[in-house]
């Protein structure tokens, strides 16, 4: 029975190989690897790339951080192309050809076809010397030196290599175009990063949860609106502006400090000039003041016009921390 530290020696040695490879990796950039990023960035086409193997695995992933990052780009898988799918293919699109031998027989009946259709065919292989290499007009070298399966058969080392090369592409070209955070969130709408960037106040009020009394409304009334909207907060407007606010916590000191409520109106508790926020900023910025003030609620208001009461679980619920 391997022991415990049998196990964890031989995941430290995968790692350490793999990272060893990586590192060499840069020895091997050259001019082919840039010329290989401008053609990429000058195309007026799409990005295809394809593999076979553990290779088209890679190949699927570099498509998906290339479109992440404003290269629009294709899968597409070697064995299928040579049976049907190479009409993917189309004039002016740049095709990246991944394989770590270069000499795979479905390689070697899909880079002349290629060629034969125009499209300038980018290599990504670990063997100048292969049949992708040479039909290649330039080349990707992402050679390593073994594997860190103890067979030197596992594609392992390998195919970190291929998957650090396209991640060094799509950085270079995110560089190239001054690609943003801004930019990352349009195409991630619906992740906590996007959010962050994107969601604004007005997208999470809520106009049925719309806490509000007068100046001089009864305290009594001001106790009702608060209980029935559940946020804990009534907003005190008069004609529509923001004249101030009552929390909950105003209303226990109200009945900490007073035998006598009689009489007493909204505008005698109320905390004037209340902390904002307009429906056009951020939710991150809502979030960010409220910590900065230590609050859980923000009145929302556009040049004084009451809009609503953003409450903290507003934007929890929302995934944004």
């Amino acid at each position: 029975m391997i022991n415990t530290d049998s196990i964890l020696a031989s995941a430290k040695k995968t790692i350490l190989s793999e990272s060893e490879s990586i590192a060499a990796l840069t020895q091997y950039l050259d001019n082919d690897f840039a010329s290989a990023v401008q053609t990429v960035y000058n195309t007026k086409g799409r990005v295809v790339v394809t593999g076979i193997g553990k290779s088209a695995i890679i190949a699927s992933k570099i498509v998906a951080t290339l479109n992440s990052t404003g290269t629009p780009s294709l899968f597409l898988h070697a064995a299928e192309a040579i049976h049907g799918d190479l009409g993917i293919v189309q004039p002016g699109d740049v095709v990246i050809c991944i394989s770590k031998s270069g000499n795979s027989p479905e390689i070697k009946v899909l880079a002349p076809l290629l060629k034969r259709y125009g499209n300038i065919l980018i290599g990504m292989t670990a063997n100048k010397n292969s049949f992708l290499a040479k039909e290649s007009d330039f080349v990707m070298h992402a050679y390593v030196d073994n594997e860190a399966c103890p067979n030197n058969l596992a594609p392992t080392n390998s195919t970190t290599a291929q998957l650090v090369m396209g991640d060094a592409l799509a950085v270079c070209l995110m560089e190239m175009r001054g690609f943003t955070a801004e930019d990352f969130a349009k195409y991630h709408p619906g992740g906590a990063l996007g959010k962050k960037l994107l969601l604004r106040v007005g997208d999470m009020l809520d106009d049925t949860h719309k806490p509000q009394v007068t100046p001089d409304c009864s305290i009594k009334k001001a106790i009702v609106e608060i209980s029935e909207k559940r946020l804990g907060v009534t907003a005190v407007v008069e004609d529509n502006r923001i004249v101030g606010i009552i929390t909950d916590g105003d209303i226990r000191r109200m009945l900490n400090d007073r035998d006598n409520i009689a009489g007493v109106t909204a505008a005698d508790i109320m905390t004037a000039n209340p902390k904002t926020i307009r429906t056009t900023d951020l939710a991150t910025d809502a979030l960010n003041r409220m910590e900065n003030f230590a609050i859980t609620q923000l009145v929302v208001a556009d040049e004084g016009e009451y809009k609503g009461i953003l409450h903290l679980h507003d934007i929890l619920k929302e995934g944004i921390v």
